[in-house]
């Protein structure tokens, strides 16, 4: 599976259909490629809270219409990276789209863990509740969203679900980048399972990005990483050292704690 990280910059002075434009145009570059990602919040910026209400959109509003059009063109599965839902009780959402290589909306994904504690995205936004994976190309795809990466029983509740690699948008802070990379291989050691991290270029309100993309393989070992611009990586993924990881080293097989339940057996008949 060949899959392409796009890094896009968030530039303050730039227009939300600007970038919401040139992000398409990008997605267009990467014909060929399975999976293109982007990364998390960037048609406003991910710190950019004063104007997340502002800038609310439904699941399939104008960054939908546009990524749609593009993937289409492209003809690859975008994770079109997330984007501040309005919801139609009201409720804002941090929600990423999962768009097939014909256009239509395939998967959605509420973030679960909202960051900023008492107040930003954690008091501004609704949280998700539902584990969401899909099947592409031989491997089964769990979804998560930037903060989710520091709470590691979500990404063993994907692996229950049959996660073999992990999707996750950000929008990461320069500050933590150690953080960013650090965690992204635990999760990929931890559950023998790929992952791809996209994170934004640029600055949010301010606040500087992390930038560094990274895809780590089941073992850990890093197979590509982004500086701090504006960048693509592409990587060719094998679905098959999954399988081959988790046999060499059966780990997982010797879990005790948070497994899922057994299912209720009936009551042996008369």
């Amino acid at each position: 599976m060949r899959a392409s990280l796009i890094q896009i910059a968030v530039d303050p002075d730039e227009t939300v259909n600007a970038r919401r434009r040139r992000a398409a145009s990008l997605v267009r570059e990467q014909r060929g490629a399975d999976l293109v990602v982007l990364p998390e919040l960037w048609p406003v910026g991910a710190f950019a809270y004063e104007s997340f209400a502002e800038e609310a959109e439904p699941v399939e509003g104008p960054t939908f219409e546009a990524m749609s059009k593009a993937a289409a063109d492209a003809g690859v599965w975008l994770h079109a990276g997330s984007v501040v839902e309005g919801a139609a009780d009201g409720v804002l959402y941090n929600t990423s789209l999962l768009i097939s290589p014909s256009g239509e909306l395939a998967r959605t994904y509420r973030k679960i863990h909202r960051f900023g504690f008492d107040k930003g995205e954690a008091t501004l936004m609704g949280a998700g509740d539902e584990l969401v994976t899909f099947e592409l190309s031989g491997l089964t795809l769990g979804l998560a969203t930037c903060y989710d990466l520091r709470f590691p029983e979500l990404f063993r509740g994907l692996v229950d679900a049959g996660a073999e690699a992990f999707v996750v948008p950000a929008g990461w802070p320069a500050r933590r980048r150690a953080h960013w990379t650090l965690l992204a291989q635990a999760r990929a050691v931890e559950n023998q399972a790929y992952v791809l991290a996209c994170a934004t270029a640029g600055t949010h309100a301010g606040v500087e990005q992390s930038g560094h993309s990274i895809v780590v393989d089941p073992w850990g070992e890093v197979l590509a990483e982004a500086g701090t611009g504006e960048e693509v990586l592409t990587v060719d993924l094998d679905p098959a050292k999954v399988a081959k990881t988790r046999r060499q080293f059966p780990a997982l097989k010797d879990r005790r704690l948070g497994l899922p339940k057994p299912s209720a057996q009936p009551e042996p008949s008369e």
